[in-house]
């Protein structure tokens, strides 16, 4: 394996152990000590939409402490959404440019609050922020189907003021269907059920899947889009998500995030707001209690002149590999009514067997047929269906 290479899982493991970007996909060795890594305190830093009555030093957030490199903002309305506001569009070719519009490139920022409590003795947990730059790819346009895929590439700020050298992870992904009825939606203890829609359920409405880094599932919903004359938004049905690293990092009184998705395209670029419910469930996988509401905030920010040549070879090089992950799990939806994701297989989560086995695959001439077999036998160690 070349430096490069070697670099990507290093990378892989650095972003989403530090910067912690607000998806399941890393697993610290202990709980103490992902703790202890949360807490890690900037002074200076801030939330304004906090507990005012609290010390201000317990509402310091958590989360990344690194700093990017200083980025171009672009201040004019963009192609994509000069191209969202044309006249006479149908309501179907609207959607659809507005989910191309979250393409490109992006400096984002990520934040998260708990605004109310419901148990006795309530304490709000401590804010998250954290921040990152990623280049969103348009895998898939077709006329009901658009598949996008974030590549995060990340330069920081060093100490002695010298900057890292790019750090290259791809990131999650999320897929788009028009008038979708066959669902795997999120039902608690690492398990994803297919669930059928009804025609008139579905009618006009668009289903949003979000996958983790290394393409297993996250969480899908249904939502309708929104359009005035200058504004786009996506509105999500009650969605069931596994919790996020942000969360299960560092805490283990819930079992699933129960939110409201909303997708907003502005004329720089978009933002995702979540509206989330902290919820213990039964022991027949039906919601308990809920610990808390959280709000979230994801800017994506449309930059320029940032360099994404690291990003594009290593999408370049690995796509092909990432294709064929994509086919093996499209078949393992239709076959399977539900499917059972185990943590760990000899002491190794998913996403770190998936990203060695897509360098292996990529180091010399790309094997499609071999590629598939490999896998999925990697997948089937971790289906406990």
């Amino acid at each position: 394996m070349n430096v490069y290479r070697a670099l990507t899982i290093s990378s892989l493991v650095f972003v989403l152990g530090s910067l912690t970007a607000p998806l399941q996909a890393y697993e610290p060795e202990t709980k103490e000590a992902a703790a202890g890594e949360a807490q890690d305190v900037v002074p200076g830093r801030q939330y304004t939409f906090s507990w005012q009555f609290l010390n201000d030093d317990e509402m310091t957030p958590r989360g990344g402490t690194t700093r990017g490199t200083a980025v171009d903002l672009v201040s004019t309305p963009t192609e994509q959404w000069q191209q969202l506001q044309a006249p006479d569009l149908s309501d179907k070719e609207r959607d659809r440019r507005a989910i191309l519009a979250m393409a490109g490139p992006y400096r984002t920022s990520f934040d998260f609050i708990e605004t109310v409590g419901f148990t006795e003795g309530y304490e709000p947990g401590r804010p998250y922020q954290s921040w990152g730059t990623e280049y969103i790819y348009v895998v898939a346009d077709e006329p009901d189907f658009i598949s996008l895929q974030h590549v995060m590439v990340m330069q920081m700020v060093l100490e002695d003021g010298s900057v890292s050298e790019p750090m290259v992870m791809k990131h999650w992904r999320q897929d788009w269907r028009y008038e979708d009825r066959d669902l795997h939606t999120f039902r608690g203890g690492d398990t994803w059920e297919r669930n059928k829609l009804k025609r008139r359920d579905v009618k006009g409405r668009w289903t949003q899947t979000v996958y983790q880094v290394d393409d297993s599932p996250r969480y899908e919903a249904v939502g309708e889009w929104e359009h005035t004359a200058n504004y786009s938004s996506w509105r999500s049905d009650e969605t069931w998500r596994p919790l996020p690293r942000r969360e299960f990092s560092v805490r283990d009184d819930y079992d699933v995030l129960v939110g409201i998705n909303h997708h907003t395209i502005t004329p720089t670029g978009w933002v995702h707001e979540q509206e989330n419910l902290k919820v213990v469930l039964d022991e027949d996988g039906e919601k308990d209690s809920v610990l808390a509401r959280e709000a979230g905030l994801a800017r994506y920010e449309r930059i320029s002149g940032f360099d994404w040549q690291s990003g594009d070879e290593y999408w370049a090089r690995t796509g092909p590999f990432w294709a064929v992950v994509r086919d093996v799990w499209n078949d393992i939806y239709e076959e399977e009514d539900s499917v059972i994701l185990a943590e760990y297989v000899d002491s190794q989560p998913l996403y770190f067997a998936m990203f060695t086995l897509a360098e292996e695959s990529t180091a010399d001439a790309f094997d499609a047929d071999g590629t598939r077999s490999a896998v999925e036998a990697l997948l089937a160690g971790y289906l406990r269906n």
